[in-house]
């Protein structure tokens, strides 16, 4: 994960074929198993989980030289990188094949606690390659606070911990033991979930990518906006919506997307850091778009125990509110530049578009029948790319047929199949890299917390901080996930936020479970847009050619969704829950209301430009809007549509007459 807009923009250094050529091999054969795992024969978790780690460890330090991409790996290089891939593969076969033996051990062996140890050093070095250093200097003060105690084992370890936040302090021995012998360190739930339904998803994505599905879904989308007012910026949200669910990565949706939309954009008169706004936040709702949402809802499948098609349900309208008000606020910028769409000889038409790629949409028509079926999202994610890979066989030998059968036809689409085939099981190994390794440091940061009690402690700090108000608390957590996003992608710190202030918020604020955990998931996403770190803002910056931080101020604007509807979640629960037709109706009407209202007053123009005072005088009532009481979001949702309706009769009277 890249740290900066120059990580960003410069390009790597060539690795050598050879090198080129095991990683393929290793990711094919981490494809091959994953799959074999997910749909054939399904694994214990002490056998799964460590195989998974040891191959993303041996990719991981593969992919990553030690001194970075733009420096060639050489000797020295090697000398370091030689013995960490050893480890990987140490790591990959040691438990499982130890299994009976350190399960029957009263206490744990020397030479289990030395591989833990090793196993624990190459994750963190592994999370510094791939993740950022963030992460990695995050677990290292978990580390560290599990042995600071009261009485800890290490000679620097006395009484340093004020407060609530001191404890016992544990022994070498113990904290190896927690992090690598058991089910709540680094082989716990986020690196389970990795190793099963986050792995089989990627893949499923990267199928859909090297068959074409991007620029299925890109063509679409202009053949439906590009003739209305700032047509490529609105393709840029519709593309995104699709992308952004298949790739489950803000930065990789900016850099797809964002190179055909962000100049179009700039050609139709949007300044250069409005397109790369434009498109940064697009692409950050990607991650939040049913049915596909990152890795993120499958982590919260598991830590919430609701199944995963609920969870998709629960997003599909919050989803279509975000990239609704990006739709909206794009739509006014053109109006008040007077800009036109793209004319239509330069566009797609739909009917030609989906005649070339309706085969694409098969997969995830699948996807959503199997999950509402109740099959288990591994198993889902195993049907679907096969299916993909049925429709991508049947669209060949379609094309095949038409063209005339003959052989030298026939090996072309064999052979380009193969490539094809190979290609996407290295590309998903590729992509699953950095999420495993951020759901393996993760699991050494819920190792500590669960062996010192942390998780109620913080829980305590939040309450007595916020002193029982929710919006305080909601607020402190939007503090403590731009803190942590700027050096953990989205899954890390929403794994690292959910553990600390996910009961506080369900168990002392009384917020339902799930509501929470999508809150926090929300929450956790807006390090792509926020500056002084805005890391999808930074990419969509090196593609228009504009200021990173101006460009990250646009996302930032353009994204605001991402802070008003976790807010209508807690507040309009029912809504979101589900509960009696006519409230989840007024609800629905009057969020929709207020985001209309809340553009307007962003932008200063809905149907016509609008003076300050009624700027002013609409916040209130937006606010009126989120409060806990109808007989309020009734006055709120009043106000709204009287000034909302003086504005567009006010634009009314100051056009000309022909």
């Amino acid at each position: 994960m890249a740290d900066t807009l120059e990580e960003i923009t410069r390009p790597a250094l060539p690795q050598r074929p050879s090198i080129l050529r095991l990683i393929t091999v290793i990711g094919v054969a981490l494809s091959l198993f994953q799959l074999w795992a997910a749909g054939v024969q399904p694994l214990g978790l002490f056998f799964q989980r460590p195989i998974h780690l040891g191959f993303i460890l041996v990719l991981c330090f593969l992919i990553h030289p030690v001194f970075g991409p733009h420096r060639p790996r050489g000797v020295l290089g090697w000398a370091i990188d030689a013995p960490l891939i050893a480890g990987g593969v140490l790591v990959g076969f040691w438990v499982p094949m130890n299994i009976d033996t350190i399960a029957n051990a009263i206490f744990p062996r020397s030479i289990d606690v030395t591989v833990g140890v090793i196993t624990v050093l190459l994750v963190l070095e592994a999370a510094r390659r791939a993740v950022g250093l963030g992460m990695t200097v995050i677990a290292a003060f978990f580390l560290a606070y599990a042995f600071a105690g009261r009485r800890g084992a290490l000679p620097w370890a006395g009484d340093w911990l004020p407060g609530i936040l001191n404890h016992r302090g544990y022994s070498f021995d113990r904290v190896a033991s927690q992090m690598t012998l058991g089910a709540e360190g680094i082989f716990g739930l986020p690196l389970g979930v990795a190793a099963t339904f986050i792995f089989v998803f990627v893949l499923f994505g990267a199928v859909l990518e090297v068959t074409g599905a991007g620029k299925f879904f890109i063509d679409l989308a202009y053949a439906t906006t590009g003739r209305q007012r700032g047509g490529p910026a609105k393709a840029a949200v519709v593309a995104s919506a699709g992308m952004g669910s298949i790739s489950g990565s803000a930065i990789a949706n900016v850099v797809t997307t964002g190179a055909f939309t962000i100049p179009l954009m700039k050609r139709l008169g949007y300044r250069p850091a409005q397109a790369g706004g434009i498109e940064a936040a697009a692409s950050t709702g990607g991650q939040i778009m049913p049915p596909l949402m990152g890795a993120g809802a499958f982590l919260m499948s598991e830590f919430t125990q609701v199944p995963y098609i609920e969870i998709v349900m629960v997003s599909i309208f919050p989803a279509i509110l975000y990239f609704g008000a990006i739709y909206l606020l794009v739509h006014i910028a053109a109006v008040k530049l007077g800009m036109q769409g793209m004319p239509a000889s330069e566009l797609p038409r739909v009917r030609t578009v989906l005649a070339e790629g309706w085969h694409f949409l098969l997969p995830l028509v699948a996807l959503v029948a199997l999950l509402v079926a109740g099959y288990s999202p591994m198993r889902v994610g195993f049907y679907a790319t096969l299916s993909i890979a049925a429709a991508a066989i049947a669209r060949a030998l379609w094309t095949y047929m038409a063209n005339g059968p003959t052989w030298a036809e026939m090996k072309r689409l064999l052979w380009s199949g193969l490539r094809q085939t190979i290609q996407a099981l290295e590309l998903g190994a590729r992509n699953a890299v950095t999420v495993s390794v951020a759901c393996a440091v993760a699991g050494i940061i819920v190792g500590v917390v669960g062996l010192t009690g942390l998780g109620l402690k913080f829980s305590a700090m939040m309450l007595a901080l916020s002193q029982g108000n929710l919006l305080i608390a909601l607020f402190l957590v939007v503090i403590a996930s731009l803190i942590l996003g700027m050096g953990l992608p989205v899954t890390a710190a929403y794994i690292v936020l959910i553990i600390l202030v996910g009961p506080a918020l369900h168990n002392e604020f009384g917020v339902p479970l799930l509501i929470a955990h999508l809150v926090v998931f929300w929450y956790s996403q807006d390090s792509n847009v926020t500056p002084p770190v805005a890391l999808a803002g930074f990419a969509g910056a090196a593609i228009a050619g504009s200021k990173p931080m101006e460009t990250s101020l646009q996302a930032w604007k353009f994204a605001k969704g991402l802070y008003l509807i976790p807010l209508f979640m807690v507040y309009n629960e029912p809504i979101i829950m589900g509960g009696p037709v006519p409230l989840v109706i007024w609800n629905g009407f009057i969020v929709i209301v207020a985001l209309v209202a809340f553009a307007a007053v962003l932008e200063g123009f809905l149907w016509g430009p609008m003076p300050l005072w009624m700027r002013g005088a609409l916040v209130p009532a937006i606010v009126g809007v989120f409060w806990p009481s109808i007989a309020v979001e009734a006055v709120g949702t009043a106000v709204i549509v009287v000034l909302l309706a003086m504005n567009r009769q006010a634009s009314r009277s100051t056009v000309t007459p022909a």
